[in-house]
């Protein structure tokens, strides 16, 4: 049993379900674009930053310069920038629930659109993980959630996981650090300009609003995306995927923490149905893998 990469999996769930706490925080004081556009200008600075000191440079290959336009504009921009709007009129836990959802989108796009084989057990998760969202999504719907708030983060986790498709390997290249700093800066540019077309900029200065928005810059931003590609790199990228599956239970933890959310029985059941789902997902993945490298 690896430890060490057991201890990096969790932790990278745990930093990434807990931006949506966060996120809800800054988001009470500040306008949610202008803020995100900030908190990716501050991260691709420092991204930038450590990959010039770690000897990296700006000569990418075309692939990851590709990547840097598709992540910076569905990850940065639109992933995040729609869960920050979003995340202003629904919970912290059910937008990390929703986002949770990505493997399972990714595994059904590649599947209807690319011909990618899905063993049973991929299929069986497929069909859990709906219906784990179709019951956390009955219940608070009923008790009155916000149906613009859920559609925004819907198209959010789907645009994630189009440019989960569209750029694998595409870091294979190296200058990893300077790839996510540079996917920084197109956020921050692109969700600039959504923010003066759209957005009064006031703000509320808080202590709480700056320790949120340092936490977000630097933990979820940059510490996890750091720790995720040392996975990778460490035990490969099905079975670091894995480790979503915990995604749904760390982000209803931290909200219900730190935001004293409300979490029924129903969100439980759900979460807990979500997480198998996307286990089943992730390790018909790592069957077939096997398979193919026989």
């Amino acid at each position: 049993m690896d430890i060490r990469a057991i201890a990096m999996g969790l932790a990278f769930a745990f930093m990434w379900s807990s931006a949506f706490a966060s996120a809800r925080m800054i988001v009470e004081d500040a306008p949610p674009l202008a803020a995100l556009s900030v908190r990716f200008l501050l991260s691709g600075l420092i991204g930038v930053g450590l990959a010039h000191a770690l000897g990296q440079n700006w000569r990418l290959t075309p692939g990851q310069w590709r990547s840097v336009a598709i992540f910076g504009l569905c990850q940065n921009a639109l992933y995040l920038g729609l869960n920050f709007v979003a995340i202003q009129w629904i919970e912290a836990s059910l937008a990390a629930i929703i986002a949770s959802t990505m493997p399972l989108l990714v595994a059904l796009l590649g599947w209807l659109f690319l011909g990618e084989r899905i063993r049973p057990l991929g299929i069986a998760g497929l069909v859990t993980g709906v219906a784990g969202v179709a019951i956390i999504m009955g219940s608070r719907l009923s008790g009155g959630v916000s149906l613009p708030g859920v559609i925004l983060c819907g198209i959010g986790a789907l645009a994630l996981a189009v440019a989960t498709l569209t750029v694998r390997g595409a870091s294979s290249g190296g200058n990893v650090l300077m790839i996510v700093g540079q996917q920084m800066f197109v956020g921050a540019a692109i969700l600039a300009v959504a923010s003066l077309a759209t957005e009064t900029i006031t703000v509320h200065w808080t202590q709480r609003l700056a320790l949120a928005f340092g936490y977000t810059t630097i933990v979820p931003g940059l510490v996890a995306t750091w720790v995720w590609f040392r996975l990778v790199a460490r035990i490969g990228a099905v079975r670091a995927a894995t480790y979503h599956f915990v995604n749904p239970f760390f982000g209803v933890l931290v909200a219900s923490v730190l935001l004293s959310e409300r979490v029924g029985p129903a969100d439980l059941i759900g979460v807990a149905i979500v997480a198998a789902g996307i286990l089943a997902v992730q390790l018909s993945k790592a069957q077939e893998l096997a398979v193919r490298t026989r």
